[in-house]
This record gives structure tokens, sequence and C-alpha cells, in this order.
């Protein structure tokens, strides 16, 4: 980790988002209690935790292998916690069956982990996990292990869960679609930093460095050269077409712009463009992606385009001009 310094605000669903190796499980593991920190400090709630053990701090781990008692009841696995704590055995009957309810598991408490399925798994450890009460919830990609169609469906219980509790998550992915459809804020770790964080629109829209934007969603990076610089906007050169742009000073005249592809249109006759030939198209069902060659670039632009728009019925090899508008760039070093 180097220099981590990161406020997370209480009943908020934050995600530490980055490739694998960024530093983001270890963020958590620090949090969590597994690892110590060799410098600086780790407060909950102003209280410093630096150096209590896990089970002295108010948090629970949810993890990607579910980590639940293999020769244990559904029931006795989510009572473990609080029979740890000696709470009455009415008490614990309780709370268990209210968190069974609340992941859709009621029914089930009798079964052994090895009779369920992925999904249901990982309720499981969600209601063990949820059954403390616990003030911050820690998930280290819990829902890695399930494929496509189940893992969508557990986003959104997820998240409604998180609203109905009001706990506050930390929550660790490289999935960036699941980090923008799930979280109020996203720190964005690379080599053990945090490159951005914001929300899911200002992290998406608004990127601030070149990893960002080249590691959420898809963009086209752009050499662009500065034309001139005033206090709050910049005039600036992309492959001839020249825009203003409200933008903070750069003290380099050459940078990228970030443009996204479903930001770039067919140009009119009477606005700039950027003249290009199609390499290849793409039916990705709801949209239509279209790599297009434009000379004096390494890479082919890509452009999305709906289906049954003019843009998306090219065809490789024919001649097309594009262009887009000065609010939908952003330019990084």
């Amino acid at each position: 980790m180097d220099g981590i310094d990161l406020t997370v605000h209480e009943g908020e669903f934050l995600t530490l988002l980055g490739p694998s190796g960024c530093g983001k499980t270890t963020t958590l593991m620090m949090m969590a209690g597994f690892e110590t920190p060799t410098e600086g400090r780790i407060l909950i709630d102003g209280q410093d935790v630096t150096h209590k053990p896990a089970f002295q701090r108010p948090l629970n781990t949810v993890f990607q292998n579910y980590a639940l008692f293999p020769h244990m009841t559904i029931f006795d696995n989510v009572a473990f916690g609080l029979r740890m704590r000696r709470l009455p055995e009415a008490e614990v009957r309780r709370r268990v069956y209210e968190h069974l309810e609340m992941v859709q598991l009621r029914g089930f408490e009798r079964r052994y982990p090895w009779q369920l399925s992925g999904g249901q798994q990982q309720r499981v450890a969600l209601a063990r996990a949820i059954v403390n009460s616990p003030r911050v919830l820690l998930l280290d990609e819990p829902l890695g292990a399930l494929d496509l169609k189940l893992r969508r469906e557990m986003q959104g219980e997820l998240k409604k869960l998180q609203r109905h509790l009001g706990i506050t998550f930390i929550y660790v992915t490289h999935d960036q679609d699941e980090a923008l459809s799930m979280s109020d804020r996203i720190a964005v770790m690379n080599r053990g930093r945090i490159e951005q964080l914001g929300t899911a629109a200002e992290i998406y829209e608004r990127p601030r460095s070149r990893f960002v934007a080249e590691f959420i969603g898809e963009t086209n990076l752009l050499p662009a050269r500065i034309v001139e610089q005033r206090d709050r906007s910049t005039l600036v050169d992309i492959l001839g077409i020249i825009g203003r742009l409200t933008t903070h000073r750069y003290p380099q005249s050459e940078v990228y712009a970030s443009i996204r592809p479903e930001r770039i249109r067919l140009a009119s006759s009477d606005e700039p463009g950027v003249e290009g030939r199609v390499w290849d198209t793409v039916y990705a069902g709801p949209v239509v992606q279209v790599l297009v060659h434009i000379p004096g670039t390494d890479e082919p632009l890509q452009v999305i385009a709906p289906p049954g728009t003019h843009l998306a019925r090219v065809y490789p090899g024919e001649a097309v001009r594009l262009t887009w508008d000065s609010e939908d760039v952003v330019l990084v070093a």
C-alpha cells in the first residue's frame, strides 16, 4: 500500500475497484484486522482499532469462498456468532429465523451447505455476517464464484439488503459493471494507491487519469494538443477538430483526449469531423460496435450505436465522417 487515505461514510456502499494485485484486498484485510499496517491508523467511529484483533472490531467479513462450516446445518452456521456471544437460545432462534427470512432461505435451516447451490450458500454467508448487527460489513469478491445470471440477481439483492439494514458496506471487486451498478461511491485502485474516488457517474464521465479512463468501461484515447489555456477553459486540437473544453490547466501541451464510444456520432455536412474507414462491425444485441480506422491513430476508433440507426448499418470498407461534442471530451495526462 502507498499512502491510502480514505473516509467511508456511515451507511454508505463503497466499492474498492481495481485489477488483480492493486491492493484492494490488502486494504480490506487491514480494515478487518487480518493484516496490520506498518504505519498509519484505522479508525471506526473515531476509535483507533489499528492494533485490535479482528473479533474486537464492530465488523464482519464475507469471503468469495463463503467459509461455511460443512458439518453444521444452515441454522447452526448462522447461529454460530450469536452462540459465541452466549446469547439466550430463544434470542438466537428469533434472530436466525429473522435473518434467514431476510435472505429468502426460511425453510432451509435443517440443510447442510453442500445441499445448497452457490447462490444459496452465499446468502447463508450473508445471513451469518449480518446476524450480529455489525457496524461495517466487508465483502471480498463475494459474487466471484457465481455464474453471470445469478451474479446479477445477487447484485440487486445485496444492494436492497444494504439499504434495508443501513449497514456500511465496503465491497471489493474487479468487475466494473458490478461496481458501477451497486455503489454509492467507488475508489479506483492501482499499484497500492487510490487513483480516483467518486460516484459511479463521476468515475465514468470524468476520469482523472489515463488508467481510470481505460479501466472503467470502454474509451477512445486520442492524441490531442492544447492550443490555448485560460483560467476556466482550454482550447484543444483533437485530430484536427478544435473545441473549447471546461477543464483545469495542464502543464504540458501534449495530452490524450478520452471519448466514450457511445458519444461519437456521424458528422453532418456543416460541422467538423474526422475522416475514417469502417474496419469491422460487431452486433452485440442492444448495441452495435463499429470499429473505424482513422489515419494517424494506432488503434481503431470504437463507436457504439443503437441497432437501426444509420451508423449501425455501415459495412466494412465504407468511408465515414465522425465527430463528437466538446462536453463529452475529457483530457488526461
